[in-house]
Protein backbone atom coordinates (compact mmCIF):
# COMPACT_ATOMS: atom_id res chain seq x y z
CA UNK A 1 0.00 0.00 0.00
CA UNK A 2 0.86 3.47 -0.86
CA UNK A 3 1.07 5.87 1.78
CA UNK A 4 0.71 9.46 1.96
CA UNK A 5 4.68 9.94 2.85
CA UNK A 6 5.44 9.00 -0.95
CA UNK A 7 6.58 5.48 0.16
CA UNK A 8 5.41 1.95 0.11
CA UNK A 9 4.60 0.45 3.73
CA UNK A 10 4.68 -3.09 4.45
CA UNK A 11 1.80 -4.77 3.98
CA UNK A 12 0.73 -7.04 7.04
CA UNK A 13 -0.79 -10.60 6.24
CA UNK A 14 -3.33 -12.71 8.36
CA UNK A 15 -3.93 -16.40 8.12
CA UNK A 16 -7.43 -16.66 6.46
CA UNK A 17 -9.51 -20.21 6.13
CA UNK A 18 -9.21 -20.55 2.91
CA UNK A 19 -6.46 -20.27 0.36
CA UNK A 20 -6.24 -16.75 -0.44
CA UNK A 21 -2.88 -15.31 -2.62
CA UNK A 22 -1.35 -12.01 -1.36
CA UNK A 23 1.45 -9.83 -2.61
CA UNK A 24 3.31 -7.31 -0.33
CA UNK A 25 5.33 -4.37 -1.33
CA UNK A 26 7.60 -3.67 1.23
CA UNK A 27 9.70 -1.07 -0.12
CA UNK A 28 9.08 1.46 -3.16
CA UNK A 29 11.29 2.58 -5.94
CA UNK A 30 11.73 6.26 -4.87
CA UNK A 31 13.97 8.11 -3.37
CA UNK A 32 15.11 7.41 0.69
CA UNK A 33 15.73 10.42 2.79
CA UNK A 34 19.55 9.91 2.59
CA UNK A 35 19.11 10.16 -1.34
CA UNK A 36 19.78 6.76 -2.53
CA UNK A 37 16.91 4.45 -4.69
CA UNK A 38 15.31 1.56 -2.84
CA UNK A 39 14.00 -1.40 -4.52
CA UNK A 40 11.18 -3.33 -4.67
CA UNK A 41 10.68 -6.16 -2.67
CA UNK A 42 7.95 -8.37 -3.29
CA UNK A 43 6.66 -11.52 -1.57
CA UNK A 44 3.81 -14.19 -2.74
CA UNK A 45 1.99 -15.86 0.45
CA UNK A 46 -0.16 -18.82 0.07
CA UNK A 47 -2.29 -19.00 3.02
CA UNK A 48 -4.24 -21.57 4.32
CA UNK A 49 -5.65 -24.85 6.26
CA UNK A 50 -3.51 -26.96 3.87
CA UNK A 51 -0.08 -24.66 5.29
CA UNK A 52 -0.97 -25.00 8.14
CA UNK A 53 -0.99 -28.77 7.95
CA UNK A 54 2.18 -28.75 6.80
CA UNK A 55 3.68 -27.33 9.33
CA UNK A 56 5.30 -24.33 7.71
CA UNK A 57 5.60 -21.16 9.59
CA UNK A 58 4.16 -17.93 8.18
CA UNK A 59 7.68 -16.25 7.42
CA UNK A 60 8.30 -19.88 5.58
CA UNK A 61 5.43 -19.55 3.39
CA UNK A 62 6.78 -16.14 2.58
CA UNK A 63 9.23 -16.19 -0.52
CA UNK A 64 10.53 -12.44 -1.47
CA UNK A 65 11.74 -11.63 -4.85
CA UNK A 66 13.43 -8.74 -5.87
CA UNK A 67 11.86 -6.38 -8.55
CA UNK A 68 14.01 -3.54 -9.89
CA UNK A 69 11.39 -1.18 -11.13
CA UNK A 70 11.22 2.75 -11.14
CA UNK A 71 9.14 4.56 -13.30
CA UNK A 72 9.44 7.56 -16.19
CA UNK A 73 7.61 10.34 -17.88
CA UNK A 74 8.67 9.37 -21.33
CA UNK A 75 5.96 11.69 -23.33
CA UNK A 76 3.36 14.46 -23.07
CA UNK A 77 0.32 16.49 -25.24
CA UNK A 78 -2.47 18.24 -24.69
CA UNK A 79 -5.39 19.65 -26.79
CA UNK A 80 -8.09 22.75 -26.20
CA UNK A 81 -11.28 23.61 -27.83
CA UNK A 82 -11.28 25.41 -30.39
CA UNK A 83 -13.46 28.78 -29.04
CA UNK A 84 -11.38 31.25 -27.48
CA UNK A 85 -13.20 33.83 -24.90
CA UNK A 86 -11.23 36.79 -24.11
CA UNK A 87 -11.39 38.96 -21.11
CA UNK A 88 -13.30 41.30 -23.45
CA UNK A 89 -15.20 39.02 -24.22
CA UNK A 90 -16.67 38.57 -20.73
CA UNK A 91 -17.00 42.07 -20.12
CA UNK A 92 -19.88 41.98 -22.42
CA UNK A 93 -22.07 40.07 -20.69
CA UNK A 94 -21.08 40.65 -16.31
CA UNK A 95 -19.92 43.70 -14.85
CA UNK A 96 -15.84 43.42 -15.50
CA UNK A 97 -13.16 44.86 -17.57
CA UNK A 98 -9.84 43.20 -19.09
CA UNK A 99 -7.65 45.26 -16.69
CA UNK A 100 -10.03 43.79 -13.60
CA UNK A 101 -9.44 40.33 -14.19
CA UNK A 102 -5.77 40.43 -14.98
CA UNK A 103 -4.71 42.32 -12.74
CA UNK A 104 -6.40 40.08 -10.03
CA UNK A 105 -6.08 36.56 -11.65
CA UNK A 106 -3.46 36.92 -14.76
CA UNK A 107 -5.62 35.49 -17.37
CA UNK A 108 -6.32 37.11 -20.19
CA UNK A 109 -8.21 34.42 -22.50
CA UNK A 110 -9.71 31.01 -22.08
CA UNK A 111 -10.90 27.92 -24.25
CA UNK A 112 -14.48 26.67 -23.75
CA UNK A 113 -16.02 23.50 -25.26
CA UNK A 114 -19.05 24.29 -27.84
CA UNK A 115 -20.09 22.99 -30.70
CA UNK A 116 -19.20 19.19 -31.28
CA UNK A 117 -16.45 19.67 -29.03
CA UNK A 118 -16.14 17.02 -26.31
CA UNK A 119 -13.91 16.31 -23.66
CA UNK A 120 -13.69 13.08 -24.33
CA UNK A 121 -11.78 14.29 -27.70
CA UNK A 122 -9.57 16.49 -25.94
CA UNK A 123 -8.63 13.85 -23.91
CA UNK A 124 -8.23 11.60 -26.82
CA UNK A 125 -6.08 14.36 -28.39
CA UNK A 126 -3.93 14.64 -26.03
CA UNK A 127 -3.63 10.83 -24.99
CA UNK A 128 -2.22 10.55 -29.10
CA UNK A 129 0.24 13.05 -28.71
CA UNK A 130 1.79 11.98 -25.84
CA UNK A 131 1.51 8.37 -27.58
CA UNK A 132 3.55 9.92 -30.38
CA UNK A 133 6.03 11.42 -28.73
CA UNK A 134 6.92 8.40 -26.69
CA UNK A 135 7.03 6.15 -29.55
CA UNK A 136 4.68 3.91 -28.03
CA UNK A 137 1.27 2.22 -29.57
CA UNK A 138 -2.14 2.44 -28.51
CA UNK A 139 -1.98 -1.60 -28.25
CA UNK A 140 1.18 -1.85 -25.55
CA UNK A 141 -0.65 0.81 -23.35
CA UNK A 142 -1.27 -1.26 -19.93
CA UNK A 143 -3.58 1.18 -18.18
CA UNK A 144 -5.76 4.39 -18.56
CA UNK A 145 -6.08 6.83 -15.68
CA UNK A 146 -8.75 9.28 -16.79
CA UNK A 147 -8.29 12.24 -13.86
CA UNK A 148 -11.56 14.60 -14.31
CA UNK A 149 -13.65 15.92 -11.72
CA UNK A 150 -16.35 16.40 -15.51
CA UNK A 151 -16.61 13.28 -16.97
CA UNK A 152 -19.21 13.22 -19.65
CA UNK A 153 -20.51 9.48 -18.34
CA UNK A 154 -21.82 9.22 -14.72
CA UNK A 155 -19.77 6.17 -14.88
CA UNK A 156 -16.62 7.68 -16.25
CA UNK A 157 -14.92 8.47 -18.93
CA UNK A 158 -11.93 6.55 -19.43
CA UNK A 159 -13.00 2.96 -20.75
CA UNK A 160 -14.21 5.63 -23.72
CA UNK A 161 -11.24 6.95 -24.01
CA UNK A 162 -9.51 3.57 -23.97
CA UNK A 163 -11.70 2.23 -27.31
CA UNK A 164 -11.17 5.60 -29.03
CA UNK A 165 -7.07 5.10 -28.88
CA UNK A 166 -7.96 1.44 -30.42
CA UNK A 167 -6.14 -0.60 -27.54
CA UNK A 168 -7.45 -3.63 -28.49
CA UNK A 169 -6.34 -5.99 -25.22
CA UNK A 170 -8.81 -3.98 -23.16
CA UNK A 171 -6.50 -2.72 -21.00
CA UNK A 172 -7.96 -1.68 -17.71
CA UNK A 173 -9.33 2.34 -18.04
CA UNK A 174 -10.74 4.35 -14.69
CA UNK A 175 -11.34 7.75 -13.74
CA UNK A 176 -9.95 9.62 -10.61
CA UNK A 177 -12.13 12.57 -9.15
CA UNK A 178 -10.07 14.67 -7.33
CA UNK A 179 -10.96 17.81 -8.96
CA UNK A 180 -7.46 20.31 -9.56
CA UNK A 181 -5.18 17.93 -7.85
CA UNK A 182 -6.65 15.07 -10.11
CA UNK A 183 -3.04 15.08 -12.34
CA UNK A 184 -0.70 14.62 -9.24
CA UNK A 185 -3.17 11.56 -7.88
CA UNK A 186 -2.73 10.43 -11.25
CA UNK A 187 1.21 10.30 -11.66
CA UNK A 188 1.35 9.13 -8.09
CA UNK A 189 -1.18 5.82 -8.92
CA UNK A 190 0.31 5.51 -12.27
CA UNK A 191 3.97 4.54 -10.21
CA UNK A 192 2.04 2.50 -7.39
CA UNK A 193 0.25 0.01 -10.75
CA UNK A 194 3.85 0.21 -12.28
CA UNK A 195 6.10 -0.84 -8.87
CA UNK A 196 3.49 -2.90 -7.34
CA UNK A 197 1.52 -4.62 -10.48
CA UNK A 198 3.84 -4.80 -12.85
CA UNK A 199 2.54 -2.67 -15.33
CA UNK A 200 4.44 -1.12 -18.63
CA UNK A 201 2.88 1.79 -19.83
CA UNK A 202 0.42 4.06 -17.97
CA UNK A 203 -1.24 6.36 -19.71
CA UNK A 204 -2.12 9.73 -16.99
CA UNK A 205 -4.39 12.06 -18.45
CA UNK A 206 -6.24 15.02 -17.23
CA UNK A 207 -8.81 16.72 -18.37
CA UNK A 208 -11.92 18.82 -17.07
CA UNK A 209 -14.95 20.66 -18.45
CA UNK A 210 -15.45 22.89 -15.72
CA UNK A 211 -17.46 26.07 -17.87
CA UNK A 212 -20.14 23.46 -18.10
CA UNK A 213 -20.60 24.24 -14.30
CA UNK A 214 -19.51 27.85 -13.82
CA UNK A 215 -22.39 30.53 -13.59
CA UNK A 216 -22.40 32.57 -16.32
CA UNK A 217 -23.21 35.53 -14.19
CA UNK A 218 -21.17 35.59 -11.39
CA UNK A 219 -17.96 37.27 -12.20
CA UNK A 220 -16.04 35.97 -9.41
CA UNK A 221 -16.06 32.45 -10.53
CA UNK A 222 -16.70 32.59 -14.50
CA UNK A 223 -13.73 34.59 -15.29
CA UNK A 224 -11.34 31.90 -13.79
CA UNK A 225 -12.36 28.87 -15.47
CA UNK A 226 -11.41 27.73 -18.92
CA UNK A 227 -11.99 23.43 -20.60
CA UNK A 228 -8.47 21.39 -21.87
CA UNK A 229 -6.84 18.14 -21.98
CA UNK A 230 -3.56 17.40 -20.79
CA UNK A 231 -1.83 13.63 -21.18
CA UNK A 232 1.77 12.07 -19.94
CA UNK A 233 2.66 8.51 -20.40
CA UNK A 234 4.42 6.87 -17.37
CA UNK A 235 6.82 3.95 -18.50
CA UNK A 236 8.25 1.50 -16.52
CA UNK A 237 12.67 1.37 -16.39
CA UNK A 238 15.08 0.20 -13.93
CA UNK A 239 15.16 1.47 -11.10
CA UNK A 240 17.98 3.63 -11.76
CA UNK A 241 16.06 5.63 -14.00
CA UNK A 242 13.62 5.85 -11.64
CA UNK A 243 12.33 9.57 -12.25
CA UNK A 244 9.14 9.87 -9.86
CA UNK A 245 11.71 10.87 -6.83
CA UNK A 246 9.19 11.12 -4.21
CA UNK A 247 5.36 12.46 -3.63
CA UNK A 248 3.44 14.35 -1.23
CA UNK A 249 -0.66 13.95 -0.99
CA UNK A 250 -3.33 15.43 1.59
CA UNK A 251 -7.20 16.33 1.71
CA UNK A 252 -9.32 18.06 4.42
CA UNK A 253 -13.00 17.56 4.10
CA UNK A 254 -13.51 20.49 6.20
CA UNK A 255 -12.62 22.87 3.39
CA UNK A 256 -15.14 21.61 1.40
CA UNK A 257 -17.14 24.56 2.14
CA UNK A 258 -14.92 27.09 0.48
CA UNK A 259 -14.72 25.29 -2.92
CA UNK A 260 -17.71 23.03 -4.44
CA UNK A 261 -20.45 22.38 -6.57
CA UNK A 262 -22.83 20.02 -4.80
CA UNK A 263 -25.68 17.91 -5.63
CA UNK A 264 -28.73 19.37 -5.59
CA UNK A 265 -32.40 18.15 -6.57
CA UNK A 266 -34.64 19.22 -9.33
CA UNK A 267 -37.70 21.13 -8.82
CA UNK A 268 -41.06 18.94 -10.11
CA UNK A 269 -44.10 18.20 -8.61
CA UNK A 270 -45.41 16.97 -5.74
CA UNK A 271 -45.58 13.05 -6.22
CA UNK A 272 -47.04 12.14 -3.05
CA UNK A 273 -50.86 11.14 -3.92
CA UNK A 274 -53.43 9.22 -2.20
CA UNK A 275 -52.30 5.93 -3.08
CA UNK A 276 -50.36 5.22 -0.11
CA UNK A 277 -46.77 6.77 -1.69
CA UNK A 278 -44.02 7.12 0.84
CA UNK A 279 -42.81 10.98 1.20
CA UNK A 280 -40.13 11.80 -0.92
CA UNK A 281 -40.21 8.35 -2.55
CA UNK A 282 -39.86 8.25 -6.19
CA UNK A 283 -36.69 10.18 -5.80
CA UNK A 284 -36.46 13.55 -7.13
CA UNK A 285 -34.02 14.10 -10.13
CA UNK A 286 -30.55 15.82 -9.42
CA UNK A 287 -27.94 17.35 -11.03
CA UNK A 288 -24.89 19.57 -9.89
CA UNK A 289 -24.90 23.60 -8.97
CA UNK A 290 -22.62 25.78 -9.95
CA UNK A 291 -19.36 26.18 -8.89
CA UNK A 292 -19.32 27.94 -5.64
CA UNK A 293 -15.83 29.50 -4.32
CA UNK A 294 -14.38 31.75 -1.29
CA UNK A 295 -11.79 33.20 -3.01
CA UNK A 296 -10.13 34.35 0.30
CA UNK A 297 -10.25 31.04 1.82
CA UNK A 298 -9.20 29.02 -1.34
CA UNK A 299 -6.32 31.11 -1.70
CA UNK A 300 -5.33 31.22 2.22
CA UNK A 301 -5.22 27.37 1.89
CA UNK A 302 -3.04 27.40 -1.10
CA UNK A 303 -0.11 29.87 -0.27
CA UNK A 304 0.00 28.11 3.17
CA UNK A 305 -0.34 24.10 2.50
CA UNK A 306 1.18 23.92 -1.15
CA UNK A 307 4.66 24.96 -0.38
CA UNK A 308 4.73 23.41 2.59
CA UNK A 309 3.79 20.09 0.75
CA UNK A 310 6.87 20.53 -2.22
CA UNK A 311 8.99 21.20 0.38
CA UNK A 312 8.33 17.76 2.42
CA UNK A 313 8.48 15.90 -1.02
CA UNK A 314 11.62 17.58 -1.80
CA UNK A 315 12.94 16.38 2.01
CA UNK A 316 11.61 12.52 1.22
CA UNK A 317 13.74 12.74 -2.08
CA UNK A 318 16.77 13.98 -0.10
CA UNK A 319 17.00 17.33 -2.64
CA UNK A 320 17.20 20.22 -1.68
CA UNK A 321 15.44 23.51 -2.94
CA UNK A 322 18.37 24.67 -5.59
CA UNK A 323 17.81 21.01 -7.36
CA UNK A 324 14.75 22.33 -8.83
CA UNK A 325 14.98 22.66 -12.14
CA UNK A 326 11.29 24.36 -12.90
CA UNK A 327 8.71 24.90 -10.44
CA UNK A 328 4.96 23.52 -12.17
CA UNK A 329 1.60 23.87 -10.52
CA UNK A 330 -1.85 24.07 -10.65
CA UNK A 331 -2.76 26.72 -12.63
CA UNK A 332 -5.15 28.36 -10.55
CA UNK A 333 -4.20 31.91 -10.11
CA UNK A 334 -1.24 33.96 -11.04
CA UNK A 335 -1.19 35.88 -7.45
CA UNK A 336 -0.85 31.85 -6.07
CA UNK A 337 2.00 31.10 -8.54
CA UNK A 338 3.93 34.38 -7.05
CA UNK A 339 3.59 33.55 -3.73
CA UNK A 340 4.26 29.93 -3.51
CA UNK A 341 7.69 30.31 -6.11
CA UNK A 342 8.42 33.28 -3.41
CA UNK A 343 8.23 31.08 -0.11
CA UNK A 344 10.39 29.11 -2.38
CA UNK A 345 12.97 31.02 -3.04
CA UNK A 346 12.45 29.68 -6.83
CA UNK A 347 13.07 32.97 -9.47
CA UNK A 348 10.25 34.04 -11.73
CA UNK A 349 12.69 32.78 -14.92
CA UNK A 350 12.12 29.07 -13.30
CA UNK A 351 8.29 28.64 -13.06
CA UNK A 352 6.23 27.12 -15.72
CA UNK A 353 3.20 29.04 -16.54
CA UNK A 354 0.43 29.48 -19.37
CA UNK A 355 -2.70 30.37 -17.15
CA UNK A 356 -2.59 33.71 -18.96
CA UNK A 357 -4.00 31.91 -22.44
CA UNK A 358 -6.31 29.21 -20.82
CA UNK A 359 -7.52 30.14 -17.52
CA UNK A 360 -7.65 27.31 -14.41
CA UNK A 361 -8.41 24.27 -16.42
CA UNK A 362 -8.42 21.73 -13.36
CA UNK A 363 -6.85 18.68 -13.71
CA UNK A 364 -5.63 19.45 -16.92
CA UNK A 365 -3.26 22.50 -16.47
CA UNK A 366 0.11 20.55 -15.09
CA UNK A 367 0.01 18.58 -17.93
CA UNK A 368 -1.07 21.46 -19.98
CA UNK A 369 1.79 23.41 -19.24
CA UNK A 370 3.81 20.78 -19.30
CA UNK A 371 3.65 19.89 -22.82
CA UNK A 372 3.56 23.71 -23.97
CA UNK A 373 7.05 23.66 -21.73
CA UNK A 374 9.09 20.71 -23.30
CA UNK A 375 7.57 21.27 -26.60
CA UNK A 376 9.02 24.72 -26.99
CA UNK A 377 12.41 23.62 -25.79
CA UNK A 378 11.94 25.15 -22.61
CA UNK A 379 11.76 21.92 -20.40
CA UNK A 380 14.77 19.44 -21.41
CA UNK A 381 15.24 15.47 -20.36
CA UNK A 382 17.13 15.16 -17.24
CA UNK A 383 15.84 18.62 -15.58
CA UNK A 384 13.63 17.98 -12.17
CA UNK A 385 10.23 19.36 -12.23
CA UNK A 386 8.47 20.19 -8.96
CA UNK A 387 4.72 20.24 -9.31
CA UNK A 388 1.86 20.56 -7.19
CA UNK A 389 -1.83 20.67 -7.51
CA UNK A 390 -4.35 22.03 -5.23
CA UNK A 391 -8.29 22.48 -4.93
CA UNK A 392 -11.82 21.59 -4.31
CA UNK A 393 -12.24 18.44 -1.42
CA UNK A 394 -10.47 20.04 -0.05
CA UNK A 395 -7.02 18.36 -2.22
CA UNK A 396 -3.73 19.26 -2.55
CA UNK A 397 -0.15 17.11 -3.45
CA UNK A 398 3.33 17.39 -4.88
CA UNK A 399 5.51 15.32 -6.88
CA UNK A 400 9.38 15.44 -7.48
CA UNK A 401 9.74 14.32 -11.11
CA UNK A 402 12.30 13.84 -13.58
CA UNK A 403 11.38 14.72 -17.84
CA UNK A 404 12.84 11.52 -19.31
Amino acid sequence: MANASGFFTPSVSSWRKRIQPQIGIYRSGLLSPDGFSSRVFCSSTIQGPEKLSSGASPSESRVPRLVSKGCKLVGCGSAAPTLKVSNDDLAKIVDTSDEWISVRTGIRNRRVLSGKDSLTTLAVEAARKALEMAQVEADDVDLVLMCTSTPEDLFGSAPQIQKALGCKRNPLAYDITAACSGFVLGLVSAACHIRGGGFQNVLVIGADSLSRYVDWTDRGTCILFGDAAGAVLVQACDSEEDGLFSFDLHSDGDGQRHLNATVKQNEMDDVVGSNGSVLGFPPRQSSYSCIQMNGKEVFRFAVQCVPQSIESALEKAGLPRSSIDWLLLHQANRRIIDAVATRLEVPPERVISNLENYGNTSAASIPLALDEAVRSGKVKAGHTIAAAGFGAGLTWGSAIVRWR
